[in-house]
């Protein structure tokens, strides 16, 4: 495993954390126009923060959202499943009125084996009001457990499955064709199993990774007692001391680390439309603490 520091980002990378352990903004810097050694800094800054929101990028389109994603690890396809349309292959497009909605706490396709790892995305339409964005901090919130149920949850594993919200889709609107994920035609969901607790692969720090939108049950116990322990979770997760929430402008961009948060889109907009555009870039299979100490 390789450990990152526990510095921030060097200083002439201008951050504004958000608290004292998650969340920051970076002022005065054109994501297209990063030198190497600002993206090495801002990687550094999203794997200490987890999330970092960056204002006025007017000129980034998706041409230079892909490019900046690639400077910064291995762009995946936009999606598993979901087709997007008249736009890249590496572009998800959340369009309100293509029911591009994310309004449950979630964290980017955890349906598969080897979940994104870090996500940007880019406000294209916005409504004149709401539609914020909250993420949450999953390492914070494993931190703040009680240690007899830190210890307890180290050993749980959970199926994470993505047929409640596509499987209809994939079925029936793509006709059981997906994208092309890790080098293959994405054609079923197939339920994949997970560690309840995650090992940051960079900075080795634990973390909580399960969430309602795609983590169906706990594996080994009862249906009802894997409710109440998801419940629970959640819940913790999700307290307001975990939770940063963004107000969206034009030009904004959000870069969020998948292995270390959850995020929820309000839906309280109605019909007024809005579009994001999100890249992810390929992550690692999720280790546990059992895992990681073999």
């Amino acid at each position: 495993m390789s450990l990152l520091s526990e510095r921030p980002a060097p200083a002439r990378l201008p951050v504004t954390p958000l608290g004292p352990h998650f969340g920051a903004e970076l002022h005065g810097i054109d994501l297209g126009r990063l030198d190497d050694d600002e993206v090495l800094a801002l990687r550094e800054a999203l794997v200490a923060y987890k999330v970092l929101f960056v204002r006025g990028q007017h000129g980034l389109d998706d041409a230079a959202q892909i490019e900046f994603g690639r400077r910064l690890g291995e762009v995946t396809a936009g999606h598993p499943v979901h087709d997007s349309g008249d736009v890249a292959p590496e572009v998800y497009s959340l369009d309100s009125q293509d029911n591009g909605f994310a309004d449950v706490w979630h964290t980017d396709v955890t349906f598969v084996r080897r979940p994104p790892a870090i996500s940007v995305l880019r406000a294209v339409v916005l409504p004149p009001s709401g539609g914020d964005t909250s993420w949450a901090d999953s390492q914070s919130a494993y931190e703040s457990l009680s240690p007899g149920l830190r210890d307890f949850v180290d050993t749980l594993t959970a199926v994470h499955d993505g047929t409640r919200e596509f499987g209809y889709y994939l079925a029936r609107r793509r006709g059981g064709r997906g994208n092309v994920w890790e080098g293959e035609v994405f054609t079923e969901l197939t339920p994949v199993e997970h560690p309840v607790v995650r090992v940051h692969p960079e900075s080795g720090h634990k973390g909580l990774f399960v969430n309602p939108g795609f983590t169906s049950h706990i594996v080994g116990v009862s249906e009802h007692e894997s409710r109440g322990i998801l419940d629970i979770l959640y819940a913790h997760l999700t307290r307001p001391e975990h939770v940063v929430r963004h107000r969206w402008r034009p030009g904004d961009v959000a870069l969020w680390d998948n292995r270390s948060t959850a995020h929820y889109a309000n839906r309280d907009y109605g019909d007024r439309h809005r579009v994001m555009h999100r890249i992810t870039l390929r992550g690692d299979i999720p280790a546990g603490p059992a895992a990681v100490r073999r």
